[in-house]
């Protein structure tokens, strides 16, 4: 691809964090009184933004939604967040990037602390100029997937947007790269599916970790 600059999502795309996240939700619901022994059934929570989640699953109020976020913090900052592990070939695929010129950076929904904190532990940080994440999950200046994007670039002074292609697996990374104006990638070896991502309105879709790396290097 034309673009040197190339915006990762982390839960989904860089990292499979599914099962930190799932297990932190699960322990937020016990502590409102729902009990949910299916993990599956909370992956929808992998990727956007809690708020709209815990709102469009189970019509949680405000207070209901801090109660919750509350719990989901209190098990995924001390143990959720390292529930995960790389994508096979993802550290092949950034080193090939790197390699050939690309500059790269994670733009994700994950608070910018927990993300940095995820890219340290597992190795990824030296592979990025920057690891740029939200600000809080809702009503804050980061909330959404085009805001961080947005922020990313203007921390980095990356104002060519056409040089600026955005990877993901939801269909939040696609519309908040559209948003912006930028090209997207959607991948489905993550947490979303091809007609989320198609729908969304992904320029390309690639299914595994290798045709990623093949279209960003072509």
């Amino acid at each position: 691809m034309k673009q040197g600059h190339i915006f990762f999502d982390m839960d989904g795309t860089l990292m499979d964090t599914g099962l930190g996240i799932t297990k932190a939700v699960q322990y937020s619901l016990k502590k409102m009184n729902i009990i949910e022994n299916d993990l599956n059934k909370l992956k929808p929570f992998i990727g956007p933004p809690l708020h709209e989640t815990y709102s469009k699953l189970y019509n949680f109020n405000m207070d209901e939604y801090y109660t919750a976020l509350a719990a989901f913090h209190e098990y995924y900052r001390q143990t959720g967040i390292f529930e995960a592990s790389h994508y096979p070939h993802m550290t092949d695929t950034l080193e090939a990037l790197l390699k050939s010129g690309k500059k790269l950076y994670v733009a994700t929904s994950k608070p910018e602390l927990e993300a940095r904190r995820v890219s340290k532990k597992f190795g990824l940080d030296k592979y990025f100029e920057y690891v740029g994440g939200s600000d809080g999950d809702y009503n804050t200046k980061r909330a959404t997937k085009a805001d961080v994007i947005k922020y990313v670039c203007e921390e980095n002074n990356l104002t060519d947007i056409e040089d600026i292609v955005m990877v993901g697996d939801k269909s939040h990374d696609v519309v908040g790269a559209k948003t912006i104006g930028m090209e997207s990638v959607g991948v489905l070896y993550g947490y979303g599916d091809y007609d989320e991502l198609s729908k969304a309105g992904a320029d390309y879709i690639c299914d595994t970790v290798f045709d990623l790396k093949t279209l960003l290097l072509a």
